[in-house]
């Protein structure tokens, strides 16, 4: 689509990634769609079902990916967050994802689960989006009066000094690349598809899942959203400005946005998809803006549409149904848990989405790390509270 304004095109965007994000929203209501459920069901009862439509979901955004760089021209190395970059802050991703996965564990779910469940009408989903979102909004925004934020005073100086400067990108067909000497883009494309199919082999060989076509649909919708949403911040819209054509992120650069336009430059506009913690804290950004327009980003937009789709499917189905904590340690277990996805989430650069299937899809090593962590911390967790019963 071509437009002959930022604004045209940033709405284009916008609408789109809602939509993706509403649909994604129903969906995961309609199928259970619960990532912490996926590690629970493994670990107290040996199913692998949601596991499974996990990996689906990983495995369809990756194939996404794939097509996408390797025939469309889009490259995913500068993204937002920095998938691919070449500082490999390995403690960051490892540690903040076992944080975050202890927190979803306390918290009954991770940032995506908590929308869904806000969407469905569980008021308990509000604490844990407030605890979220504020631990979140504090680790990259100065405390008040202040210039520190959480990140510089829990974590920077002990764990800045530990990251590893690589020489090339560190999503995995680079590092390949690099030690076999072939071609970047070659490499990257065949490790995507090997590891896709390696994927795929494993969530359709049980039969139990093939049967199960919610799992089915749950797997692929979350993963071709993913998909959409990197397309829609790509490739979606062209910015025609004086005979010269410009992506959505390229206008909204510091360059050429202060050539061509006035006012603020616009926020957060980079080649991005859904991740849901970061994006929690710049929703309360937004409304201690007074719902300021210029504080609405691709991550608020996320947010809002997974709410939305959550409450649609809920109202049509007649599930919607009002819940509230059982007891106040249970409250107190939930503000824990929030907060500490807050803190994880945006130290491992996202979460059960934004590096499980997300950062995967571009093939990242440190998603891969934080995929890790979020898995070891949820299930150390949940072998706790099954002892401590």
């Amino acid at each position: 689509m071509i437009f002959e304004s930022f604004s045209g095109a940033n709405q284009a965007v916008f609408i789109t990634v809602f939509i993706s994000a509403l649909v994604m929203g129903a969906v995961a209501n309609k199928t259970n769609f619960c990532t912490m459920g996926a590690v629970s069901d493994l670990v107290n009862m040996g199913m692998t079902g949601r596991l499974r439509a996990w990996v689906l979901a990983m495995a369809v955004a990756l194939i996404g990916v794939v097509v996408m760089e390797s025939f469309g021209g889009v490259s995913f190395d500068i993204t937002r967050p920095p998938y691919r970059s070449a500082n490999f802050a390995w403690l960051e991703y490892l540690l903040g994802g076992f944080i975050f996965g202890i927190g979803m564990t306390l918290g009954s779910g991770c940032g995506h689960t908590t929308l869904i469940r806000l969407g469905g009408g569980n008021l308990k989903s509000i604490i844990v989006f407030s605890a979220i979102a504020v631990s979140a909004y504090f680790m990259v925004n100065p405390f008040p009066g202040s210039d520190k934020t959480l990140y510089s005073e829990l974590f920077y100086y002990w764990m800045s000094p530990l990251s590893a400067s690589l020489t090339t990108p560190q999503d995995l067909g680079s590092v390949f690349a690099s030690m076999l000497g072939t071609d970047k883009s070659g490499t990257r494309m065949w490790a995507g598809i090997i590891i896709a199919i390696l994927m795929l082999a494993y969530v359709f060989k049980a039969r139990n899942f093939r049967k199960n076509y919610d799992n089915i649909l749950a797997g692929f919708i979350v993963g071709l959203s993913v998909v959409v949403a990197w397309y829609a911040s790509s490739s979606l819209v062209t910015i025609n400005m004086e005979d010269e054509a410009y992506s959505w992120v390229q206008f909204a650069s510091t360059d050429v946005w202060s050539m061509m336009a006035e006012g603020p430059q616009p926020r957060a506009v980079a080649i991005q998809s859904f991740t849901f913690i970061n994006p929690t804290g710049e929703t309360l950004g937004y409304i201690m803006s007074k719902f300021d327009s210029h504080y609405l980003t691709f991550g608020v937009i996320a947010v809002l549409g997974v709410l939305a789709g959550s409450f649609l499917w809920a109202v049509v189905s007649r599930k919607f149904r009002f819940e509230w904590f059982a007891s106040f340690k249970d409250f107190v277990s939930h503000v824990i848990g929030g907060t500490l996805m807050g803190i994880g989430g945006v130290l491992a650069l996202g979460c059960t989405i934004g590096q499980a299937i997300t950062g995967i899809s571009t093939l990242s090593m440190g998603s891969v790390l934080a995929f890790a962590g979020i898995f070891l911390g949820c299930y150390l967790t949940m072998k706790v509270q099954y002892y401590t019963l």
